[in-house]
């Protein structure tokens, strides 16, 4: 037996926000990043729709991107204080993910980090609490995901935490949000839209319920990344719900490697933060020809569905490495992380440690082809140098 999940409720298209003059509520929190939804009149607009609700609302202000486990503790204080009824995140991935922890020390106070890191470990929530997520970028999907990255930074590890309790009750998608993203963001929030299509295409757990969500989302994604990034707005809007089916699909079909990877190297190198959908953009490619050790053929259809040239699935897989690589690149994005300024010293001092903690990581079970620490050190290798992947 498989299960899909997904909110109650998906409110979309413009002026999706004006969905919370009608929300039920007492009391809510709304959790928010650096300032740029504040900047643009958003949360004015949040705020004005929740007083017409009669909902008395209270901010958390300032969650930092790769939001931290003092950070979600910090909050989940306020939360008990306030004791809302509704948890409202808006923003990029990072205020909608430390909200979502927030929600699960709120409502069980007596719970450790280490009781939830683990997947599928969250007791139940929507005792004191429902949770709405309105996103402003286009990658993470955390408004209808399962997931939740927090970081640990004295140890350096980002743990994503997964459970289904945490998947939002409501999710609002309105694209006049994204429309503020900055071009680099749209570019690196885009590559992990498309890093999400790809690897539920090919996860352990895809369906035929997430099937057509991630090649309609992939689709989505090349026909609408590069003008998004260009500045144009309908493509960018377009974007914003490609990035919701892509989260649609992997929360339910989950991830591989690549998000393996990315988790346990973006915040661990002294000479340099790899930004999550960044490190997504470089690391594809080369886990496409790990994984095309096992499933060609799920890649061979995705470059069908892009009308790639190829007849083979070898010939199709490589027309789709080369279209992920030449998307990036196209955007500024380097293709490994010497060129992106990791220190070779460094690397090589940290390879193992990275490959043994890639391994073990929550994304690691779903990916398509088991790998050991030593397969894993030798991708990190590949990555690192721009060498081919061909074991």
């Amino acid at each position: 037996m498989a299960r899909f999940t997904l909110p109650r409720d998906l409110y979309f298209g413009e002026d999706a926000l004006e969905t919370l003059k009608t929300i039920q509520g007492k009391k809510a929190v709304l959790c928010l990043g650096g300032g740029s939804m504040k900047r643009f009149g958003f949360v004015d607009k949040v705020l004005d729709y929740l007083k017409e609700a009669g909902i008395e609302t209270k901010l958390i202000e300032g969650i930092e991107p790769d939001p931290s486990v003092e950070t979600v503790f910090k909050g989940a204080k306020v939360m008990q204080e306030f004791e809302p009824d509704l948890i409202i995140a808006m923003g990029g991935g990072s205020p909608i993910d430390a909200a979502k922890a927030m929600w699960i020390f709120y409502e069980h106070p007596e719970a450790t980090f280490d009781d939830v890191k683990d997947p599928f470990t969250v007791p139940q929530l929507r005792n004191k609490a429902k949770f709405i997520a309105i996103p402003s970028t286009s990658g993470t999907a955390t408004e209808v995901t399962a997931f939740a990255v927090i970081t640990d930074y004295a140890a350096g590890i980002k743990y994503p935490l997964a459970d289904f309790e945490i998947t939002p009750d409501i999710a609002i998608v309105d694209p006049a949000l994204a429309e503020t993203m900055p071009p680099t963001l749209t570019a690196h929030t885009g590559m992990d839209a498309l890093t999400h299509s790809i690897e539920a295409y090919v996860a352990g757990l895809h369906s035929p319920f997430s099937d057509p969500l991630a090649i309609h989302a992939i689709e989505m994604v090349f026909d609408n990344l590069k003008a998004s990034y260009e500045g144009d707005m309908e493509a960018r809007d377009n974007m914003h719900y490609a990035q919701c089916l892509a989260g649609m699909s992997f929360s339910n079909a989950l991830l591989g490697i690549v998000h393996s990877l990315a988790h346990k190297t973006g915040a661990v190198f002294d000479t340099g933060h790899i930004p999550h959908g960044c490190a997504n953009a470089i690391y594809l490619p080369y886990v496409i020809q790990f994984n095309a050790k096992v499933c060609a053929d799920r890649f061979a259809m995705i470059a069908k569905k892009l009308n790639l040239p190829g007849v083979t699935d070898k010939a199709l897989t490589l027309s789709l490495i080369k279209a992920v690589r030449d998307l990036g690149t196209s955007m500024g994005i380097v293709t490994n992380l010497k060129d992106f300024g990791i220190k070779e010293d460094e690397f090589l001092e940290k390879k193992h440690m990275i490959a043994e903690r890639a391994v073990a990581d929550a994304c690691t079970g779903s990916n398509p082809r088991e790998t050991s620490v030593e397969e894993m050190e030798k991708v990190l290798e590949c990555i690192y140098y721009g060498k081919d992947v061909t074991f």
